[in-house]
């Protein structure tokens, strides 16, 4: 299933795909797509239900964030071999673990907001990762089993906040609208190798990535198994698995995002974003 979230901003009710490809109002169904609301079971019993009972979203919706809020928004670093490269560091021996705030969840076709200051704010295309039962201490070949979703993330990045400024790299990673999501949730059941998906994202029309999950250091398995040592994953808890060469930090010169912008960015089947970049203010 392809779950979403139509409406206008802060007043998004949750909606499913149907087989011709119109919006089927959940609303009466779950609250939100968020905690509980991605759990394994809901999205059981939502497959279970006839959806062409369900009532038509009005057309042409607004599509927002594919999750109304998270109980953590985490991301895995340096995870692909040639960005490693390009970034000029070595393959991390274990997973690099840093945090994106929340409230940086943004929609995948609302502005990109440049803060103020910022002179660095760079892109990465990524896998996301729903968690959807409570995980603690599993196993890598039992990872997947607790997986919801997947979707398509942009870890919008101040590079100088990120890299420059001292202490972690939540600083450089969390601004409002620096988390784009969806515009769907694909159920993982639709996702039968989630290392075999094409990442890509162009710039004003201009390629900059165009990869694979192949040449991720650390697979989703290992990422969630890991990850599961050390704390209890949530439902509602969104991985970014980290994202492939072809960032502007990585360029020669280097390229930054600037007002006027647009990005386009997809992940395999999981449906594709159009960002708009504007000025603060």
């Amino acid at each position: 299933m392809k779950l979403l979230r139509f409406g206008p901003a802060g007043q998004e009710k949750p909606g499913v795909l149907d087989e011709q490809g119109q919006i089927r109002d959940l609303s009466g169904i779950v609250a939100d797509f968020a905690g509980a609301g991605v759990s394994l079971d809901t999205i059981a019993h939502i497959d279970s239900l006839d959806l062409a009972a369900l009532p038509l979203a009005a057309p042409e919706q607004r599509i927002g964030a594919c999750l109304g809020w998270v109980p953590n928004f985490y991301c895995i670093g340096l995870n692909y071999a040639r960005h490693a490269a390009e970034a000029g560091m070595d393959k991390p021996q274990e997973p690099i673990l840093f945090s994106k705030a929340a409230s940086a969840l943004s929609g995948p076709f609302d502005p990109v907001v440049i803060p103020e200051g910022s002179e660095k704010t760079d892109w990465e295309a990524e896998l996301g990762v729903i968690i959807g039962r409570p995980v603690h201490n599993i196993s890598q070949d039992k990872a997947l089993s607790c997986v919801a979703g997947y979707c398509t993330v942009n870890d919008i990045s101040e590079r100088a906040w990120q890299l420059e400024h001292g202490g972690q790299w939540i600083k450089g990673k969390s601004a409002p609208t620096f988390g784009p999501v969806g515009p769907y949730i694909v159920t993982a059941d639709e996702v039968p190798d989630p290392q075999a998906l094409a990442v890509k994202l162009s710039l004003n029309g201009e390629t900059m990535q165009d990869s694979g999950t192949a040449d991720m250091i650390f697979g989703v398995a290992e990422i969630i198994a890991y990850m599961s040592r050390f704390m209890t994953l949530l439902p509602g808890d969104l991985i970014s698995t980290g994202t492939p060469e072809g960032v502007g930090m990585g360029a020669n010169p280097p390229r930054f995002l600037r007002a006027g912008d647009e990005m386009t960015l997809e992940v395999g089947p999981l449906g594709a974003q159009r960002l708009p970049v504007v000025a603060a203010g």
